[in-house]
């Protein structure tokens, strides 16, 4: 479902594809389904997203803003689709690109959960 940034304040959930079977400092991932992309790169708000990873696996994790990181990615473990458990991390957000209709994360440094 698309985010809606007014609103309830409860966050929908968007998609977003990820090259990797794991994250990393500069992986990216693309967000799908904003229904502003050019203002979300701009100026993210809090989303929940399914993360889906180049195996196939698909994992929750949600978007934080406003902290004294800035924008950090949260993803509770996972296993890969060869087994392999990730344990949570939580990631910074080194940019956000606008690309059309999705917003590239590039990811950064491990951020304090």
């Amino acid at each position: 479902m698309p985010e809606s940034r007014a609103g309830s304040g409860e966050a929908d959930t968007c998609p977003a594809v990820c090259g990797h079977t794991h994250l990393f400092p500069g992986a990216r991932c693309r967000v799908q389904g904003l229904s502003d992309p050019r203002a979300f790169a701009a100026d993210p708000w809090p989303v929940e997203l399914d993360l889906r990873f180049s195996d196939g696996v698909v994992a929750d994790a949600r978007l934080r803003t406003g902290g004294s990181e800035g924008a950090v990615l949260v993803v509770p473990p996972y296993t890969t689709g060869a087994g392999t458990p990730i344990d949570a991390r939580a990631w910074t957000i080194r940019e956000f690109a606008g690309t059309g209709d999705e917003v590239e994360l590039i990811i950064g440094r491990h951020a304090s959960a």
